[in-house]
């Protein structure tokens, strides 16, 4: 764990994380303040209008579901005022209304299936749609999804915006030696201890014919689509990657988005509405549906069907990697040249089994930070020790064996530049961030119209939304 005595990383490791806090709220566009009709109910309306920036309101009641949508997380709202929720809410507005001056396109399709998936949720964890629908206090299924589709697009257009500008932030070496220099000494961070820990993993052997059965149940999934069945609906009931199923197997990627080559090549040959003959990658079996084709980008549906492991192949990969284990312990090979010769995992094998931190991308794992199942594997082995061969199953079912060692300890210490330089570069880095944000917010409230009505123009704001 980060012990960060200096006050100005505190605020940035708040700031980033507020920024994520998602919030419902109703898009109601401007013109709908100008009443024909003084009834009481349109007047109720107008008076509860607190603020506008560009295209969007905000309602008082926005605060009111903002504070119940974060208390709804588990999240805590003692010490976070209205007004500062209101401040929270025009930043979202002001991302959400330059994301459509830039022309940041959100497509409905994918926020569709990214509200069929959280529906889905919802319905899961309160035991009915009637209950969502009691809670969101709406009559009927078709006014609420209306309803939530415009609170989804507008996060979207808001998180994409946000990451527009922090994708365009950069940091050299230099900038980084500088923002170490400026820390005083007894202001620097406390880094929590941390290990490298490498495996070597050996898979069961899958047989032609468990191949084939797979492949000859993707082949019959294509006819039933072909023939009008919904390729949605199969990918939910049938599809066994976790990381699209409730979405129907929906993907949107371009030639950059980290897909393994097999399922880019087939991807991107495929024309719309077209569905690819089954292929193989890493990770099992793939029919391609491609719903829509933008340019370099393409919207996707796919199913993944993992061939079954025989008891046998289990058998034999454990026996095969007991002989490993054995060899190293005898010292007839090392760990990390064992693992270069015999590990299935490619992403570690040319490194001799050593483990990338999936969060840092280096190879130091803090232990109060590290996966539950990693650290359970290891928090209680000795260094140079080899663990016993360990049966790991991952999301999808697939089973390997793996044996896992310590390669080095580090102990809780003081930041130091030379050992730290990954940890203080992101440190650094999110500093830049912030300030990119602060400037780009500062430029933006300037050119947009902004207006606060009533008693919170008396509130003290972080970012000068009342252009005073």
């Amino acid at each position: 764990m980060i012990y960060l005595k200096n006050k100005l990383y505190l605020s940035i490791c708040i700031l980033i994380s507020f920024v994520g806090i998602s919030h419902s709220q109703e898009v109601i566009k401007e013109k709908e303040e100008v009443v024909k009709t003084p009834t009481n109910t349109q007047r109720e309306k107008i008076d509860g209008i607190i603020a506008t920036v560009g295209d969007y309101l905000i309602l008082d009641s926005d605060i009111d579901k903002a504070f119940i949508e974060i208390s709804s997380q588990g999240s805590s709202i003692k010490d976070i005022t209205r007004c500062q929720m209101l401040g929270k809410l025009l930043e979202d507005k002001l991302y959400a209304h330059q994301a459509v001056q830039d022309s940041i396109v959100v497509s409905d399709a994918e926020i569709k299936s990214m509200m069929e998936e959280r529906i889905n949720y919802m319905v899961e964890n309160v035991g009915s749609m009637d209950k969502v629908l009691k809670y969101y206090k709406k009559d009927n299924e078709e006014d609420f999804k209306s309803y939530f589709f415009d609170i989804l697009k507008e996060n979207k257009l808001t998180s994409e915006m946000q990451k527009k500008i922090i994708d365009a932030v950069e940091i050299t070496p230099e900038e980084v030696r500088t923002f170490f220099k400026k820390i005083p000494a007894n202001e620097l961070p406390v880094f929590g201890a941390e290990m490298e820990v490498a495996q070597i993993v050996v898979t069961p052997k899958v047989t032609q014919e468990e191949k084939q059965t797979v492949i000859d149940r993707l082949k019959q999934l294509k006819k039933e689509v072909q023939e009008g069945a919904s390729f949605f609906s199969k990918a939910v009931l049938y599809s066994q990657d976790p990381g699209s199923r409730a979405n129907g197997g929906f993907y949107k990627m371009n030639r950059k988005t980290p897909f393994v080559k097999e399922f880019k090549d087939v991807a991107f040959t495929l024309g719309e509405g077209e569905i690819s003959e089954p292929f193989e990658t890493d990770f099992g079996f793939h029919i391609i549906l491609v719903e829509k084709i933008r340019g370099q980008e393409v919207d996707l549906r796919h199913i993944l069907l993992v061939p079954k492991v025989s008891e046998k192949a289990l058998t034999d990969a454990k026996e095969s990697i007991k002989l490993i284990r054995k060899r190293i312990v005898d010292k007839e090979i090392t760990f990390a040249n064992a693992a270069r010769q015999f590990s299935d995992e490619k992403e570690t094998r040319a490194n001799g089994g050593q483990l990338l931190n999936p969060k840092t991308q280096d190879t130091h794992f803090e232990m109060t930070k590290m996966d539950p199942t990693l650290y359970s594997q290891v928090s209680n082995m000795k260094d140079g020790e080899i663990s016993n061969p360990i049966l790991d199953e991952d999301q999808k079912g697939a089973k390997k064996f793996k044996l896992v060692t310590i390669t080095n300890r580090i102990n809780e210490h003081t930041a130091d530049y030379a050992k730290d330089y990954v940890k203080i570069k992101d440190l650094a880095l999110r500093e830049k961030q912030i300030k990119a944000i602060a400037k780009w917010t500062e430029e933006k409230i300037k050119e947009t119209y902004i207006k606060i009505n009533g008693e919170y123009r008396d509130c003290i704001f972080t970012n000068n939304w009342l252009k005073k």
